[in-house]
Protein backbone atom coordinates (compact mmCIF):
# COMPACT_ATOMS: atom_id res chain seq x y z
CA UNK A 1 0.00 0.00 0.00
CA UNK A 2 1.08 3.51 -0.55
CA UNK A 3 0.82 5.77 2.42
CA UNK A 4 -0.40 8.92 1.78
CA UNK A 5 0.39 10.74 4.65
CA UNK A 6 3.47 11.84 6.88
CA UNK A 7 4.53 9.38 9.58
CA UNK A 8 3.46 10.94 12.75
CA UNK A 9 5.30 10.29 16.18
CA UNK A 10 3.29 9.07 19.12
CA UNK A 11 5.03 11.42 21.35
CA UNK A 12 5.45 15.17 20.87
CA UNK A 13 9.35 15.56 21.31
CA UNK A 14 11.01 19.19 21.81
CA UNK A 15 13.97 20.76 20.39
CA UNK A 16 16.96 19.53 22.83
CA UNK A 17 20.31 21.84 22.04
CA UNK A 18 22.76 18.70 22.88
CA UNK A 19 21.04 16.09 20.75
CA UNK A 20 22.93 17.36 17.84
CA UNK A 21 25.39 20.30 16.90
CA UNK A 22 24.06 23.18 14.69
CA UNK A 23 26.56 22.32 11.71
CA UNK A 24 25.12 18.70 12.23
CA UNK A 25 21.31 19.63 11.82
CA UNK A 26 21.51 19.63 7.66
CA UNK A 27 22.99 15.68 7.88
CA UNK A 28 20.23 14.61 10.57
CA UNK A 29 17.52 15.55 8.48
CA UNK A 30 19.33 13.62 6.04
CA UNK A 31 19.12 10.48 7.86
CA UNK A 32 15.33 11.00 8.47
CA UNK A 33 14.88 11.52 4.77
CA UNK A 34 16.42 8.53 3.95
CA UNK A 35 14.61 6.34 6.50
CA UNK A 36 11.32 7.87 5.08
CA UNK A 37 12.67 6.45 1.77
CA UNK A 38 13.16 3.49 2.61
CA UNK A 39 9.91 2.55 4.29
CA UNK A 40 7.81 4.27 1.04
CA UNK A 41 9.96 2.51 -1.87
CA UNK A 42 9.84 -0.56 -0.07
CA UNK A 43 5.55 -0.06 0.20
CA UNK A 44 5.11 0.97 -3.56
CA UNK A 45 7.80 -0.96 -4.98
CA UNK A 46 6.60 -4.40 -3.55
CA UNK A 47 3.11 -3.73 -5.33
CA UNK A 48 4.64 -3.27 -8.83
CA UNK A 49 7.23 -5.89 -8.05
CA UNK A 50 4.62 -8.98 -6.87
CA UNK A 51 4.25 -10.84 -10.60
CA UNK A 52 7.84 -10.84 -10.88
CA UNK A 53 7.97 -12.24 -7.67
CA UNK A 54 5.51 -14.59 -7.58
CA UNK A 55 6.82 -16.16 -10.71
CA UNK A 56 10.49 -16.22 -9.27
CA UNK A 57 9.28 -17.69 -5.91
CA UNK A 58 6.55 -19.62 -7.21
CA UNK A 59 3.88 -18.29 -4.88
CA UNK A 60 0.30 -18.29 -4.90
CA UNK A 61 -2.10 -15.86 -4.93
CA UNK A 62 -2.51 -16.48 -1.03
CA UNK A 63 1.54 -16.64 -0.23
CA UNK A 64 1.73 -13.22 -2.19
CA UNK A 65 -1.20 -11.85 0.42
CA UNK A 66 0.86 -12.33 3.15
CA UNK A 67 4.12 -11.12 1.42
CA UNK A 68 1.72 -8.33 2.00
CA UNK A 69 0.41 -8.59 5.26
CA UNK A 70 3.67 -10.04 6.96
CA UNK A 71 5.13 -6.42 7.26
CA UNK A 72 1.40 -4.77 7.58
CA UNK A 73 0.88 -6.79 10.20
CA UNK A 74 4.16 -6.24 12.35
CA UNK A 75 3.89 -2.41 11.48
CA UNK A 76 0.34 -1.53 12.24
CA UNK A 77 0.89 -3.39 15.56
CA UNK A 78 3.98 -2.16 17.01
CA UNK A 79 4.17 1.44 15.47
CA UNK A 80 2.52 2.61 18.45
CA UNK A 81 5.09 0.93 20.51
CA UNK A 82 7.93 2.20 18.21
CA UNK A 83 6.90 5.60 19.30
CA UNK A 84 6.76 4.88 23.13
CA UNK A 85 10.66 3.14 22.88
CA UNK A 86 12.25 6.25 21.24
CA UNK A 87 11.30 7.96 24.14
CA UNK A 88 12.22 5.63 27.09
CA UNK A 89 15.23 4.38 25.30
CA UNK A 90 16.49 7.54 23.39
CA UNK A 91 14.99 8.74 20.60
CA UNK A 92 18.15 8.23 18.18
CA UNK A 93 19.33 4.69 19.25
CA UNK A 94 16.04 3.48 18.95
CA UNK A 95 15.36 4.70 15.46
CA UNK A 96 19.02 3.45 14.39
CA UNK A 97 18.25 0.48 15.51
CA UNK A 98 14.72 0.35 13.73
CA UNK A 99 17.10 1.27 10.38
CA UNK A 100 19.57 -1.86 10.59
CA UNK A 101 16.69 -4.13 11.47
CA UNK A 102 14.76 -2.59 8.26
CA UNK A 103 17.84 -3.12 6.46
CA UNK A 104 19.04 -6.25 7.62
CA UNK A 105 15.36 -8.02 6.32
CA UNK A 106 15.83 -6.23 3.26
CA UNK A 107 18.68 -8.36 2.28
CA UNK A 108 17.07 -11.31 3.66
CA UNK A 109 14.21 -10.66 1.54
CA UNK A 110 16.46 -10.26 -1.55
CA UNK A 111 17.53 -13.40 -1.01
CA UNK A 112 15.17 -14.96 -0.48
CA UNK A 113 14.63 -18.62 -1.36
CA UNK A 114 10.97 -19.90 -1.19
CA UNK A 115 7.70 -17.90 -0.21
CA UNK A 116 7.85 -18.64 3.82
CA UNK A 117 11.35 -17.47 3.73
CA UNK A 118 10.35 -14.13 2.26
CA UNK A 119 6.98 -13.65 4.28
CA UNK A 120 9.05 -14.07 7.21
CA UNK A 121 11.44 -12.16 6.26
CA UNK A 122 8.92 -9.12 5.84
CA UNK A 123 7.62 -9.85 8.91
CA UNK A 124 11.19 -8.67 10.58
CA UNK A 125 11.26 -5.71 8.13
CA UNK A 126 7.68 -4.44 9.66
CA UNK A 127 9.39 -4.47 12.83
CA UNK A 128 12.70 -2.46 11.74
CA UNK A 129 10.12 0.04 9.98
CA UNK A 130 8.21 0.32 13.25
CA UNK A 131 10.39 1.39 15.24
CA UNK A 132 11.96 3.43 12.35
CA UNK A 133 8.77 5.17 10.87
CA UNK A 134 7.82 7.26 14.26
CA UNK A 135 11.26 8.65 14.63
CA UNK A 136 11.64 10.09 11.32
CA UNK A 137 9.84 13.38 12.23
CA UNK A 138 10.27 13.05 15.77
CA UNK A 139 13.91 13.45 14.89
CA UNK A 140 13.83 16.47 13.17
CA UNK A 141 11.93 18.17 16.19
CA UNK A 142 14.24 17.18 18.81
CA UNK A 143 17.02 18.52 16.46
CA UNK A 144 15.48 21.69 15.20
CA UNK A 145 14.58 25.06 17.39
CA UNK A 146 10.92 26.15 16.55
CA UNK A 147 12.17 28.95 14.58
CA UNK A 148 13.65 26.38 12.11
CA UNK A 149 11.44 23.68 12.06
CA UNK A 150 9.00 24.24 9.54
CA UNK A 151 11.48 24.77 7.24
CA UNK A 152 12.67 21.44 7.98
CA UNK A 153 9.50 19.87 7.92
CA UNK A 154 8.74 21.69 4.52
CA UNK A 155 12.18 19.96 2.78
CA UNK A 156 11.45 16.30 4.53
CA UNK A 157 7.85 16.59 3.62
CA UNK A 158 8.81 17.74 -0.12
CA UNK A 159 11.27 14.97 -0.26
CA UNK A 160 8.94 12.36 0.53
CA UNK A 161 6.72 13.40 -1.70
CA UNK A 162 9.06 13.12 -4.38
CA UNK A 163 10.62 9.77 -3.27
CA UNK A 164 7.09 8.72 -3.31
CA UNK A 165 5.87 9.53 -6.77
CA UNK A 166 9.43 8.13 -7.94
CA UNK A 167 9.50 5.03 -6.14
CA UNK A 168 6.78 2.81 -8.82
CA UNK A 169 8.48 4.74 -11.55
CA UNK A 170 12.21 3.66 -10.44
CA UNK A 171 10.83 -0.09 -9.65
CA UNK A 172 8.78 -0.03 -12.76
CA UNK A 173 11.64 0.60 -15.12
CA UNK A 174 14.53 -1.40 -13.26
CA UNK A 175 12.04 -4.51 -13.73
CA UNK A 176 11.09 -3.65 -17.64
CA UNK A 177 14.64 -2.78 -18.30
CA UNK A 178 16.01 -5.40 -16.42
CA UNK A 179 14.05 -8.40 -16.26
CA UNK A 180 11.88 -10.45 -13.51
CA UNK A 181 14.99 -11.22 -11.27
CA UNK A 182 15.56 -7.67 -10.92
CA UNK A 183 12.79 -7.50 -8.15
CA UNK A 184 15.80 -8.59 -5.61
CA UNK A 185 17.62 -4.93 -5.83
CA UNK A 186 14.74 -3.23 -5.65
CA UNK A 187 15.36 -4.78 -1.52
CA UNK A 188 19.27 -4.38 -1.96
CA UNK A 189 19.29 -1.10 -2.81
CA UNK A 190 18.50 -0.59 0.85
CA UNK A 191 21.38 -1.74 2.08
CA UNK A 192 23.51 1.67 1.03
CA UNK A 193 20.82 3.93 1.63
CA UNK A 194 19.91 2.53 5.19
CA UNK A 195 24.22 2.39 6.07
CA UNK A 196 24.14 6.07 4.86
CA UNK A 197 21.21 6.76 7.20
CA UNK A 198 22.84 5.05 10.18
CA UNK A 199 26.21 6.82 9.54
CA UNK A 200 25.17 10.28 9.26
CA UNK A 201 22.99 9.41 12.58
CA UNK A 202 25.99 8.17 14.71
CA UNK A 203 27.97 10.88 13.09
CA UNK A 204 26.14 13.49 13.88
CA UNK A 205 24.62 12.18 16.85
CA UNK A 206 25.07 14.30 20.46
CA UNK A 207 23.36 13.59 23.35
CA UNK A 208 20.32 11.35 23.22
CA UNK A 209 18.34 11.48 26.31
CA UNK A 210 16.16 8.41 27.65
CA UNK A 211 13.41 8.74 29.87
CA UNK A 212 13.52 6.02 32.92
CA UNK A 213 10.08 6.78 33.94
CA UNK A 214 8.57 6.40 29.96
CA UNK A 215 6.93 2.95 30.02
CA UNK A 216 6.32 0.69 26.80
CA UNK A 217 3.09 -1.19 26.51
CA UNK A 218 4.66 -5.27 26.38
CA UNK A 219 1.31 -6.60 26.76
CA UNK A 220 -0.76 -4.29 24.70
CA UNK A 221 1.85 -4.89 21.74
CA UNK A 222 1.58 -8.64 22.51
CA UNK A 223 -1.79 -8.94 22.41
CA UNK A 224 -2.36 -5.99 19.44
CA UNK A 225 0.08 -8.84 17.30
CA UNK A 226 -1.89 -12.20 18.22
CA UNK A 227 -5.25 -10.35 17.78
CA UNK A 228 -4.32 -9.13 14.21
CA UNK A 229 -2.15 -12.22 13.23
CA UNK A 230 -5.16 -14.23 14.23
CA UNK A 231 -8.09 -12.01 12.32
CA UNK A 232 -5.51 -11.47 8.87
CA UNK A 233 -4.98 -15.49 8.58
CA UNK A 234 -8.54 -16.42 9.22
CA UNK A 235 -9.72 -13.47 6.98
CA UNK A 236 -7.21 -15.25 4.14
CA UNK A 237 -8.50 -19.16 4.93
CA UNK A 238 -12.35 -18.09 4.52
CA UNK A 239 -12.19 -19.27 0.82
CA UNK A 240 -9.33 -21.74 1.40
CA UNK A 241 -10.01 -23.45 4.44
CA UNK A 242 -7.29 -23.69 7.02
CA UNK A 243 -9.90 -23.15 10.22
CA UNK A 244 -11.02 -19.77 9.17
CA UNK A 245 -13.65 -19.59 11.81
CA UNK A 246 -11.68 -20.79 14.45
CA UNK A 247 -8.73 -18.59 13.89
CA UNK A 248 -11.67 -15.17 13.60
CA UNK A 249 -12.94 -16.76 16.89
CA UNK A 250 -9.23 -16.42 18.21
CA UNK A 251 -8.46 -13.19 16.62
CA UNK A 252 -11.87 -11.34 18.15
CA UNK A 253 -10.51 -13.31 22.05
CA UNK A 254 -6.97 -11.60 21.36
CA UNK A 255 -9.49 -8.14 20.75
CA UNK A 256 -10.75 -8.17 24.03
CA UNK A 257 -8.00 -9.14 25.89
CA UNK A 258 -5.81 -6.23 23.83
CA UNK A 259 -8.94 -3.98 24.77
CA UNK A 260 -8.73 -4.79 28.49
CA UNK A 261 -4.94 -4.15 28.60
CA UNK A 262 -5.63 -0.72 27.30
CA UNK A 263 -8.15 -0.42 30.26
CA UNK A 264 -5.85 -1.68 32.79
CA UNK A 265 -2.29 0.29 31.80
CA UNK A 266 -1.08 3.47 33.09
CA UNK A 267 0.48 3.84 29.94
CA UNK A 268 -1.61 2.25 27.22
CA UNK A 269 -0.46 2.41 23.51
CA UNK A 270 -4.09 3.62 22.67
CA UNK A 271 -5.95 4.93 25.05
CA UNK A 272 -9.49 4.26 24.73
CA UNK A 273 -11.02 7.32 26.46
CA UNK A 274 -10.08 9.32 23.35
CA UNK A 275 -12.89 7.46 21.34
CA UNK A 276 -15.19 8.78 23.63
CA UNK A 277 -15.39 11.67 20.91
CA UNK A 278 -17.46 11.22 18.30
CA UNK A 279 -15.79 13.56 16.00
CA UNK A 280 -12.45 11.39 16.84
CA UNK A 281 -13.94 7.80 16.35
CA UNK A 282 -15.83 8.84 12.92
CA UNK A 283 -12.74 10.22 11.41
CA UNK A 284 -10.44 6.76 12.51
CA UNK A 285 -13.26 4.66 10.87
CA UNK A 286 -13.20 6.88 8.09
CA UNK A 287 -9.32 6.21 7.99
CA UNK A 288 -9.95 2.31 8.20
CA UNK A 289 -12.58 2.56 4.90
CA UNK A 290 -11.02 4.84 3.07
CA UNK A 291 -7.46 3.46 3.20
CA UNK A 292 -9.11 -0.04 2.82
CA UNK A 293 -10.01 0.64 -0.54
CA UNK A 294 -6.88 2.14 -1.45
CA UNK A 295 -5.51 -0.77 0.03
CA UNK A 296 -6.78 -3.63 -2.14
CA UNK A 297 -6.94 -1.41 -4.73
CA UNK A 298 -3.32 -0.62 -4.89
CA UNK A 299 -2.44 -4.65 -4.23
CA UNK A 300 -4.55 -5.78 -6.61
CA UNK A 301 -4.21 -2.92 -9.95
CA UNK A 302 -0.43 -4.44 -10.70
CA UNK A 303 -1.20 -7.80 -11.03
CA UNK A 304 -4.20 -7.01 -13.14
CA UNK A 305 -2.62 -4.63 -15.64
CA UNK A 306 0.80 -6.93 -15.28
CA UNK A 307 -0.23 -9.99 -15.36
CA UNK A 308 -4.03 -9.88 -17.17
CA UNK A 309 -3.33 -7.20 -19.41
CA UNK A 310 0.07 -7.50 -20.80
CA UNK A 311 1.52 -4.01 -19.46
CA UNK A 312 5.42 -3.54 -18.77
CA UNK A 313 5.90 -2.88 -15.26
CA UNK A 314 7.04 0.87 -16.01
CA UNK A 315 3.68 1.52 -17.87
CA UNK A 316 1.91 0.06 -14.78
CA UNK A 317 3.57 1.91 -12.09
CA UNK A 318 2.03 4.77 -14.13
CA UNK A 319 -0.93 4.13 -11.91
CA UNK A 320 0.54 5.44 -8.88
CA UNK A 321 1.02 8.31 -10.43
CA UNK A 322 -1.73 10.89 -9.97
CA UNK A 323 -2.01 9.78 -6.08
CA UNK A 324 1.19 11.77 -5.59
CA UNK A 325 1.34 14.01 -7.98
CA UNK A 326 -2.36 15.57 -6.83
CA UNK A 327 -1.69 15.30 -2.98
CA UNK A 328 1.81 17.14 -3.31
CA UNK A 329 0.29 20.03 -5.23
CA UNK A 330 -2.80 20.28 -3.78
CA UNK A 331 -3.19 18.73 0.12
CA UNK A 332 -1.93 21.66 1.55
CA UNK A 333 -4.43 24.13 0.37
CA UNK A 334 -7.02 21.90 1.11
CA UNK A 335 -5.41 22.00 4.83
CA UNK A 336 -6.02 25.70 4.30
CA UNK A 337 -9.71 25.01 3.23
CA UNK A 338 -10.22 23.13 6.25
CA UNK A 339 -8.80 25.44 8.36
CA UNK A 340 -11.45 28.02 7.10
CA UNK A 341 -15.05 25.88 6.51
CA UNK A 342 -14.22 22.90 8.86
CA UNK A 343 -12.81 19.45 7.81
CA UNK A 344 -16.08 17.36 7.44
CA UNK A 345 -17.23 19.16 3.94
CA UNK A 346 -13.78 17.98 2.34
CA UNK A 347 -13.83 14.55 3.50
CA UNK A 348 -17.76 13.63 2.17
CA UNK A 349 -16.73 15.45 -1.40
CA UNK A 350 -13.20 14.05 -1.68
CA UNK A 351 -14.41 10.63 -0.38
CA UNK A 352 -17.05 10.78 -3.41
CA UNK A 353 -14.90 11.80 -5.49
CA UNK A 354 -12.53 9.11 -4.66
CA UNK A 355 -15.60 6.96 -5.25
CA UNK A 356 -16.38 8.05 -8.66
CA UNK A 357 -13.07 7.17 -10.08
CA UNK A 358 -13.29 3.36 -8.85
CA UNK A 359 -16.99 3.04 -10.01
CA UNK A 360 -15.62 4.38 -13.55
CA UNK A 361 -12.89 1.69 -12.84
CA UNK A 362 -15.29 -1.01 -12.59
CA UNK A 363 -17.80 0.56 -15.41
CA UNK A 364 -14.52 0.74 -17.76
CA UNK A 365 -12.11 -2.29 -16.52
CA UNK A 366 -13.78 -4.41 -19.82
CA UNK A 367 -12.25 -2.47 -22.14
CA UNK A 368 -8.16 -3.44 -20.54
CA UNK A 369 -7.75 0.22 -21.54
CA UNK A 370 -4.94 1.88 -19.12
CA UNK A 371 -4.25 4.85 -20.48
CA UNK A 372 -7.83 5.61 -22.00
CA UNK A 373 -9.89 4.78 -19.15
CA UNK A 374 -7.98 3.52 -15.98
CA UNK A 375 -5.22 6.68 -15.20
CA UNK A 376 -7.96 9.23 -16.02
CA UNK A 377 -9.82 7.26 -13.36
CA UNK A 378 -6.86 7.06 -10.98
CA UNK A 379 -6.72 10.60 -11.02
CA UNK A 380 -10.13 11.16 -10.03
CA UNK A 381 -8.90 9.12 -6.88
CA UNK A 382 -5.84 11.27 -6.62
CA UNK A 383 -7.96 14.27 -6.88
CA UNK A 384 -10.47 12.80 -3.97
CA UNK A 385 -7.62 11.48 -1.52
CA UNK A 386 -5.65 15.71 -2.05
CA UNK A 387 -8.86 16.47 -0.86
CA UNK A 388 -9.14 14.34 2.61
CA UNK A 389 -5.48 13.75 3.69
CA UNK A 390 -5.12 17.23 5.35
CA UNK A 391 -8.77 17.23 6.57
CA UNK A 392 -8.09 14.51 7.79
CA UNK A 393 -5.80 15.26 9.82
CA UNK A 394 -7.06 18.58 10.93
CA UNK A 395 -10.46 16.28 12.13
CA UNK A 396 -8.38 13.84 14.11
CA UNK A 397 -6.06 16.99 15.87
CA UNK A 398 -9.40 19.21 16.07
CA UNK A 399 -10.95 16.25 18.28
CA UNK A 400 -8.99 15.64 21.33
CA UNK A 401 -6.59 18.10 23.65
CA UNK A 402 -3.87 19.78 22.54
CA UNK A 403 -1.80 17.46 25.41
CA UNK A 404 -3.17 14.44 23.29
CA UNK A 405 -2.33 15.56 19.68
CA UNK A 406 0.77 12.92 19.31
CA UNK A 407 -0.94 9.93 20.72
CA UNK A 408 -4.20 10.54 18.31
CA UNK A 409 -2.31 11.14 15.35
CA UNK A 410 -0.17 8.09 16.04
CA UNK A 411 -3.32 5.76 16.63
CA UNK A 412 -5.14 7.57 13.21
CA UNK A 413 -1.36 6.07 11.48
CA UNK A 414 -1.66 3.02 12.82
CA UNK A 415 -5.11 2.60 11.90
CA UNK A 416 -4.09 3.27 8.16
CA UNK A 417 -1.64 0.77 8.50
CA UNK A 418 -4.27 -2.03 10.01
CA UNK A 419 -6.10 -1.04 7.16
CA UNK A 420 -3.86 -2.22 4.83
CA UNK A 421 -3.73 -5.71 6.05
CA UNK A 422 -7.18 -6.24 6.64
CA UNK A 423 -8.36 -5.13 3.56
CA UNK A 424 -6.01 -7.26 1.66
CA UNK A 425 -6.61 -10.35 3.92
CA UNK A 426 -10.43 -9.87 3.50
CA UNK A 427 -10.93 -10.16 -0.44
CA UNK A 428 -8.43 -12.42 -1.74
CA UNK A 429 -10.53 -14.92 -1.77
CA UNK A 430 -13.28 -13.13 -2.71
CA UNK A 431 -11.31 -12.39 -6.04
CA UNK A 432 -9.97 -15.47 -6.42
CA UNK A 433 -13.50 -17.05 -6.66
CA UNK A 434 -14.79 -14.00 -8.99
CA UNK A 435 -11.62 -15.31 -11.41
CA UNK A 436 -12.65 -18.90 -10.96
CA UNK A 437 -16.08 -18.00 -11.90
CA UNK A 438 -15.36 -16.23 -14.97
CA UNK A 439 -13.31 -18.92 -16.27
CA UNK A 440 -9.91 -18.56 -15.18
CA UNK A 441 -8.08 -21.48 -15.27
CA UNK A 442 -4.61 -20.79 -13.74
CA UNK A 443 -4.13 -18.21 -10.62
CA UNK A 444 -5.03 -14.37 -10.66
CA UNK A 445 -2.11 -12.39 -10.64
CA UNK A 446 0.38 -14.90 -12.51
CA UNK A 447 1.39 -14.49 -16.16
CA UNK A 448 -0.97 -17.01 -18.04
CA UNK A 449 -1.46 -17.94 -22.17
CA UNK A 450 -4.52 -19.86 -20.97
CA UNK A 451 -8.46 -19.26 -22.49
CA UNK A 452 -9.75 -16.27 -20.63
CA UNK A 453 -6.81 -15.71 -17.76
CA UNK A 454 -7.39 -12.27 -18.78
CA UNK A 455 -11.03 -11.71 -18.95
CA UNK A 456 -11.55 -14.19 -16.04
CA UNK A 457 -8.72 -11.18 -14.22
CA UNK A 458 -10.60 -8.65 -15.48
CA UNK A 459 -14.16 -9.70 -14.33
CA UNK A 460 -12.44 -10.24 -10.54
CA UNK A 461 -10.87 -6.72 -10.29
CA UNK A 462 -14.35 -5.14 -11.66
CA UNK A 463 -15.65 -7.04 -8.53
CA UNK A 464 -12.44 -5.68 -6.41
CA UNK A 465 -13.71 -1.73 -7.87
CA UNK A 466 -17.01 -1.98 -7.18
CA UNK A 467 -16.32 -3.12 -3.30
CA UNK A 468 -13.50 -0.19 -3.57
CA UNK A 469 -16.53 2.11 -4.36
CA UNK A 470 -18.71 1.09 -1.63
CA UNK A 471 -16.18 1.26 1.04
CA UNK A 472 -15.77 5.28 -0.49
CA UNK A 473 -19.22 6.05 -0.46
CA UNK A 474 -19.35 5.21 3.58
CA UNK A 475 -16.60 6.92 4.11
CA UNK A 476 -18.17 9.79 3.00
CA UNK A 477 -20.76 9.47 5.10
CA UNK A 478 -18.63 8.36 8.06
CA UNK A 479 -17.41 12.66 7.08
CA UNK A 480 -20.76 13.57 8.21
CA UNK A 481 -20.28 12.41 11.52
CA UNK A 482 -16.97 13.65 12.07
CA UNK A 483 -18.59 17.38 12.39
CA UNK A 484 -17.81 19.06 15.50
CA UNK A 485 -20.59 20.11 17.93
CA UNK A 486 -20.70 23.47 16.78
CA UNK A 487 -20.43 22.50 13.44
CA UNK A 488 -23.88 21.02 13.66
Amino acid sequence: MTDTRAPQTTAAPVFHPGFCAERSRPYILVAAVLASALGIIDGTVVAIALPAMRDSLGAGLVQAQWIHNAYMLTLAALILVGGAMGDRFGLGRVFGLGIALFVVASMFCALAPTPLFMIVARAVQGVGAAIMVPGSLALIARAYPRESRGRAIGIWASATAVTTAAGPIIGGLTLTIGGPEMWRWIFAINLPLGALALFLLYRHLGDDPAKENARVDIPGALTATAALLAIAWGLTSLDHGGNATMWLIVGAMMLVAFLWTQTRSDHPMMPLTLFASRPFSAANALTFTLYSALSMMFFFMPMTFIAGWGLSEIAASAAFAPMSVFISLLSARAGKLADRIGPAPLLIGGSLVVATGYAAMAILASYQNFWGHILPAMCLVGLGMAAVVAPLSTSIMAAVDETQSGTASGINNAVTRMAGLISVAAVGGFVAALYAGAGGTASFGIESDTAGHGAAMTTAFTGLAWIATTLAVISAGLGWLTRRVNEN
